[in-house]
C-alpha cells in the first residue's frame, strides 16, 4: 500500500535557493535530487553509489508556442511515499515481480499561478519521473514539446537506433555510438542504452505507460552538452502538436504523463532481468485471464510459398493461401507440439498477401480457397489454436463487430498490422484494440508496430510485438547478422516481448548467406536459432520456417527441432548468467522445475565457461544442443550436474550457439533411488 506523508515547502525570505530536495532507492545505491537553480529553473540529477549518472538536466513542458512551464517555478509542495508489494505477470520474463520503491510527489508553482507536478519513483533498478500537467483555464489541453533533458557528465559509449524521422515501423540496428557523435537531426528510438564507464554500469532510457499521450523519442542536444533530449511524435491534424486533450477528460488534479524511465544495472544483462517497465504500468483489469495461453505457433508467410509437402496426397494445389496448406501447417504443429497456428495475410476477401490496405476487404469473410469453418473444426481436433492476421485500417471502423465475430468462430488470436506511428490518436487506438480483444478473450501480436511500454501488464491478452528487425529481414536483405541477433537482448528487448520470429532451419555461415524471399536462408547455425527461444522473450514463439524444414516425409525430426517441441514461451524467473552487448549472450530461464539456457555469439567464435550456482543442490540432467561440424548440424549431448560440477562449458561457433535444458529428477527417480541406497 502506497502511504503518503505532505507537507508545506514555504519559498525562504533570502534570494537562495532552497535546498535539493532527495529521493533514494530502497537500498540506497541510487539517489534522485531535485534542485532550484538560477531564474528558478528546476533541474534533476541521478547518481549510482556516489557516481553521477545523469548530470543536473532540465525538467519542463512547452504547452504552446509562446507557453512553457520551466522556469520561475517555486516548491510549493511535497509528498513522500513508499510501496512494497508482489504482482503477478500473466505471462513474460517471470511469474512473480517484486514491486518495491520510494516515492517523491513536487507540486511547482509558476507566476502565472499553474501547478506543474514532478512525480518520481525510485526503484533498486532506476529511477522513472512523470509530469502532472495542469487543467487549462479554458480551452484543450495541449502539448507542443516535453522539455526534460538527460545531460551525460561524462562521453558515454551508447547503442542507439537512429529512426530519422516519425512514423516508422520501428525496425532496425542498434548501432555503437559515442554520445558525443549524437546530433540534434537524429531521432533515436528507445530505449538508448549506455556504459557509464565505472565498472560494468549500463543504463537504459526508456518509456513505460504511455496512455493518451504521443511516443516519446529523443535526440541529441544541439547547445554542445552531452546528453538527449525528448521529442515528441506529433499529431498527424497538427502536426506542430504532439498532445491535444478536451478540458473536459483532463482531472481537476491535472493529467499524468507518461514515465521517462532511467533502466539502472550493475551490468548490460542485470537490464534483461528487470521488469521495471512492466511496473509502471496500472494493474490488469482482466479478472478473469485463464483464457490468456503462452504458446508457439507454426507460420505460413516467412517461407514464402512453398509446396506443402503431403505424402501420399499427389493432387495438392500449389501452395498458397489455400485449405491444403494451411491444414499441412496445422498438422506440423501438431505434430511438433505447437499449441498454434497463425494464418497470415491473404486469407480475407480483399487481402493480398504484400501488406496493402484495400478499402473494399472484408475482413471477416475468407477467399473462397479457404474453408476456414473446416480449418478451424480440424485444429480444434489436434488440441491447436488457430490466430489470424489483419490490417489494422481493416479492422479500425469495425472493432468491436471484427472481433465478436472471430471469437464466434473460434479464432484464439489476433495478428494486427501495419500501424506504423506512435502519434496520440494511434496510442489511443492501440488501448481501444487491447480492452475490445479482451472483452472478447482474444490475445493480440502486434506487427508493425512501435515498441513496448509495459502493456503486458495491464493488459496480458497482448502477449508480444514486432517494432523489432528480425528474421523477415532475411527475406530482402543481409541485415539480421549474427552480431544484430546479440546486440537486441541488451537493447529492443529491455522494453518488452518481441516478435523477431527466430527458427529459421535454412542455416548458412554469414558469408555463404544469399537473399531469397521463398525459403529464406539465416545467418549463423541452427544452435544460434535454437538459442533464440530462451534468449528472446516472446509469449508467442512464431516458428519460422515451413513444416518440411523440421519434420521429413517420413516423420524424422530434424536436428534440433525437438528442442523447439520442449522449449516453452512464458517463465517463472530469468536471469543473465552472461553477456557484451554486440558479443554475446547467455540466458536462463525456469519454467516449473526445469531450467533453459540459451547462448549466442556474434560471428566470432568462443567457448563459455556458464556457472550453474543458481540451481538448487539436487542433481540435474543437462541436454544440450550444440553446434555441428556444419551451419545445419546439432550435436546433442547428455551431461550430469551435480554438487561436485556446477559449472558448463559451451563451445560456440561463429555466428553460433547453444541450447540446453536442465532437468531435476523426478521425484519418483528421485525415491527409488533413495530406496535403493538404503539397501
Amino acid at each position: 500500500m502506497l502511504i503518503l506523508l505532505s507537507f508545506l515547502h514555504c519559498a525562504p525570505a533570502r534570494a537562495l535557493p532552497p535546498p535539493p530536495l532527495l529521493l533514494e532507492s530502497p537500498n540506497g545505491r541510487i539517489a534522485f535530487t531535485l534542485a532550484m537553480g538560477v531564474d528558478s529553473v528546476p533541474t534533476y540529477a541521478v547518481e549510482r553509489d556516489g557516481r553521477v549518472v545523469i548530470a543536473p538536466s532540465p525538467l519542463g513542458v512547452q504547452f504552446d508556442e509562446d507557453d512553457r512551464i520551466d522556469r520561475g517555478l517555486r516548491i510549493v509542495d511535497v509528498r513522500h511515499g513508499e510501496s512494497d508489494g508482489t504482482y503477478e505477470l500473466v505471462a513474460g520474463k517471470t511469474r512473480q515481480v517484486r514491486e518495491r520503491y520510494r516515492q517523491m510527489d513536487v507540486d511547482l508553482a509558476d507566476p502565472q499561478g499553474r501547478t506543474l507536478g514532478v512525480v518520481v519513483r525510485a526503484y533498486d533498478d532506476g529511477i522513472a519521473l512523470r509530469y502532472r500537467l495542469p487543467l487549462p483555464a479554458q480551452g484543450d489541453l495541449v502539448v507542443k514539446e516535453d522539455l526534460t533533458g538527460f545531460l551525460f557528465p561524462r562521453d558515454y559509449a551508447c547503442w542507439a537506433l537512429n529512426l530519422g524521422r516519425f512514423g516508422t515501423s520501428h525496425e532496425g540496428e542498434y548501432d555503437p555510438v559515442d554520445a558525443s557523435k549524437l546530433r540534434p537531426h537524429h531521432l533515436l528510438e528507445l530505449p538508448l542504452v549506455c556504459r557509464t564507464g565505472e565498472g560494468d554500469v549500463t543504463f537504459a532510457i526508456a518509456e513505460a505507460d504511455l496512455d493518451r499521450y504521443a511516443g516519446l523519442y529523443l535526440s541529441g542536444r544541439g547547445d554542445g552538452r552531452l546528453g538527449v533530449e525528448a521529442k515528441l511524435s506529433p499529431r498527424l491534424d497538427t502536426p506542430d502538436l504532439a498532445v491535444r486533450l478536451p478540458r473536459g477528460e483532463v482531472a481537476r488534479e491535472g493529467h499524468l504523463t507518461p514515465w521517462r524511465v532511467l533502466m539502472l544495472g550493475d551490468s548490460p544483462g542485470a537490464l534483461i532481468e528487470s521488469n521495471l517497465v512492466s511496473s509502471l504500468n496500472p494493474p490488469t483489469a482482466i479478472a478473469d485471464t485463464s483464457w490468456i495461453r503462452p504458446g508457439k505457433t507454426a507460420w505460413d508467410w516467412w517461407s514464402g510459398g512453398l509446396a506443402p509437402d503431403v505424402p501420399d496426397v499427389p493432387d495438392v494445389p500449389d501452395a498458397g493461401m489455400n485449405t491444403a496448406t494451411i491444414r499441412r501447417y496445422i498438422d506440423h504443429a501438431a505434430a511438433l507440439g505447437l499449441e498454434y497456428m497463425l494464418i497470415d495475410d491473404g486469407w480475407y476477401v480483399g487481402s493480398t498477401g504484400n501488406g496493402r490496405y484495400h478499402p473494399d476487404a472484408d475482413i471477416t469473410r475468407p477467399i473462397p480457397q479457404l474453408d476456414l469453418p473446416a480449418l478451424v473444426d480440424h485444429a480444434r481436433q489436434r488440441g491447436v489454436g488457430i490466430w489470424l492476421w489483419a490490417h489494422w485500417k481493416s479492422l479500425q471502423p469495425r472493432m468491436d463487430e471484427v472481433f465478436a465475430r472471430y471469437r464466434d468462430m473460434g479464432i484464439r488470436g489476433v495478428k494486427v498490422d501495419f500501424m506504423d506511428r506512435d502519434d496520440q490518436e494511434m496510442v489511443a487506438f492501440f488501448h481501444r484494440m487491447l480492452e475490445s480483444a479482451a472483452r472478447h478473450r482474444l490475445m493480440l501480436n502486434l506487427h508493425g508496430a512501435y515498441r513496448p511500454t509495459g502493456l503486458n501488464r495491464t493488459w496480458p491478452n497482448f502477449l508480444t510485438q514486432e517494432g523489432v528487425l528480425g528474421a523477415e529481414y532475411n527475406k530482402w536483405s543481409r541485415r539480421a547478422t549474427p552480431a544484430h541477433n546479440v546486440t537486441l537482448p541488451f537493447t529492443r528487448m529491455l522494453l518488452g516481448p518481441m516478435d523477431y520470429t527466430p527458427g529459421g532451419f535454412r542455416n548458412v555461415t554469414p558469408e555463404r548467406f544469399q537473399v531469397s524471399f521463398a525459403g529464406p536462408q539465416v545467418m549463423g547455425t541452427r544452435a544460434h536459432q535454437l538459442a533464440m527461444f530462451v534468449v528472446y522473450e516472446s509469449a508467442l514463439q512464431v516458428v519460422a520456417d515451413s513444416p518440411d524444414a523440421y519434420v521429413d516425409a517420413n516423420g524424422v525430426l530434424a536436428p534440433g527441432a525437438d528442442f523447439i517441441a520442449a522449449v516453452p514461451a512464458s517463465w517463472d524467473e530469468t536471469r543473465v548468467l552472461a553477456g557484451e552487448i554486440g558479443e554475446y549472450v547467455v540466458v536462463a530461464r525456469r519454467s516449473g522445475r526445469d531450467w533453459y539456457l540459451g547462448a549466442m555469439t556474434n560471428e566470432r567464435p568462443r567457448t563459455l565457461e556458464v556457472p550453474l550456482d543458481f540451481l538448487p543442490a539436487a542433481d540435474y540432467r543437462a541436454t544440450l544442443w550444440l553446434d555441428g561440424d556444419a551451419p545445419t548440424q546439432v550435436r546433442r549431448e547428455e551431461r550430469r550436474i551435480d554438487a561436485d560440477n556446477r559449472m558448463l562449458t559451451l563451445p560456440l561457433s561463429g555466428s553460433g550457439g547453444a541450447a540446453v535444458r536442465l532437468a531435476p529428477p523426478s521425484p519418483r527417480i528421485a525415491a527409488t533411488a533413495t530406496a535403493g541406497d538404503a539397501h
